[in-house]
């Protein structure tokens, strides 16, 4: 064959190519609908660095930031149950987060959703809505959020591209960064940066 028909074809599939990946998934109304990209945390805090990271993607790929604030319903309560000390928790860490995003330009559109255990919540939402990606924040020592159990479950079962960030725990606390609700102590904080 020949090699100028052959670089031809080349570049018209790569031409093909980058233009199906920024059109990937057109709207009904023709127009290409915004990347989505699913931020979920759990007990009180959401790190810096995981926060950071989601963003850079977000405005990378033009995405919506979609910070999920999942809450574990006690099994002695009913599933639907008001869960209004949690939400009470959530509201000012979901604020932050919009916030960080907004002054580094990329729109947000933030949840809360509740179930049985982290996972359950994620599942009722991954029901609900699409997302694009998935980025995890994996615990650092002690602290509450999702277990090596919960992280290879979503790995496994999650219905989009899933990133686990794990922040280096030296650098946490010898920063000590992070916002801290007010009358929480050390226990609940969202970084901002």
């Amino acid at each position: 064959m020949n090699v100028a028909l052959i670089a031809a074809l080349v570049a018209v599939a790569a031409g093909l190519v980058a233009v199906a990946l920024r059109w990937r998934r057109p709207r009904i109304d023709g127009r290409p609908r915004a990347a989505r990209i699913l931020v979920p945390f759990t007990g009180g805090a959401l790190d810096q660095t995981v926060l950071n990271a989601a963003i850079r993607i977000a405005r990378a790929e033009e995405a919506t930031l979609v910070p999920a604030y999942l809450i574990v319903v006690p099994l002695e309560r009913a599933q639907d149950a008001p869960m209004q000390q949690e939400v009470t928790m959530a509201m000012p860490l979901l604020e932050a987060v919009e916030h960080a995003a907004l002054r580094a330009g990329v729109p947000v559109d933030a949840r809360v959703e509740s179930g049985r255990t982290p996972i359950h919540a994620l599942q009722r939402l991954w029901q609900a809505e699409r997302f694009d990606r998935i980025v995890v924040p994996a615990p650092i020592g002690r602290r509450h959020g999702f277990t090596p159990k919960d992280l290879t479950w979503m790995l496994t079962n999650a219905p989009a591209e899933t990133l686990i960030l794990r922040p280096d725990p030296t650098l946490e606390l010898a920063n000590g960064n992070g916002y801290r609700l007010p009358g929480r102590g050390s226990g609940a904080s969202v970084a901002l940066g």
